[in-house]
């Protein structure tokens, strides 16, 4: 299957939105994205900044106090 970084990109914003096997399922096709030399640079790099920021909210969120992600 192959799916644009453009949708990938925008898949990401949904993470928090949804079911966490779609989430998870956005997330692999953002490694995907990621690890294919064939995308060029200025999407995988749009990619992981996303998908970074996506990571570090996760982690906000589902954190307390003195806890760790």
């Amino acid at each position: 299957m192959i799916i644009s970084p453009q949708t990938v990109y925008d898949n990401l914003r949904l993470l928090d939105h949804g079911h966490p096997a779609v989430s998870a399922f956005y997330r692999q096709l953002a490694q995907e994205i990621l690890a294919d030399p064939n995308v060029s640079l200025d999407w995988r790099q749009a990619i992981a900044d996303r998908l970074n920021l996506a990571n570090h909210l996760l982690g906000m969120g589902t954190t307390t106090g003195n806890d760790s992600y």
